[in-house]
């Protein structure tokens, strides 16, 4: 569905269950900035429920990256607030349950290096886009902020 993210190739994913510890099982970069994607895996179906992103281009055209917390995509991933004002490490266990969600498969791409230096802000608004596009409406837990 995302032939952009094709360039990206410092990228991987992991899954997470509601029991497991996010910031443990998280293998996003603590140094980059980027985009990932949350699948949700419940009943052998898998449904693709947020699009998200962490850093952005300054004005100076450099990349910010997170540096608090964990820093990076994995502070975003772990620590960034969803379903209210609760960390994610604590939401989306919260939110899995509720939802009999059964695992999460999150995908990541680092969208800067020496050859590009993509704005994570563009490109998620861009996949947002093809999303609504195709869908009719946003990711479920895009419109749950």
């Amino acid at each position: 569905m995302f032939d952009e993210l094709t360039k990206y190739k410092e990228n991987d994913h992991f899954f997470f269950k509601p029991l497991l510890n996010l910031k443990e099982v998280c293998n996003a970069p603590c140094d980059k900035s980027g985009i990932y994607i949350v699948y949700a895996l419940r009943k052998g179906k898998i449904e693709l429920v947020y699009i998200g992103r962490s850093g952005k281009i300054e004005k100076d055209s450099s990349m910010f990256i997170r540096k608090t917390g964990l820093g990076g995509i994995k502070d975003r991933i772990v620590n960034g607030h969803q379903f209210g004002k609760t960390e994610r490490r604590i939401s989306w266990p919260n939110q899995m349950l509720l939802e009999n969600i059964e695992a999460l498969d999150i995908y990541w791409y680092a969208t800067h290096n020496e050859e590009y230096q993509d704005c994570p802000r563009v490109l998620e608004n861009r996949l947002l886009s093809i999303y609504l596009d195709i869908h009719g409406c946003l990711p479920k837990w895009n419109n749950e902020l």
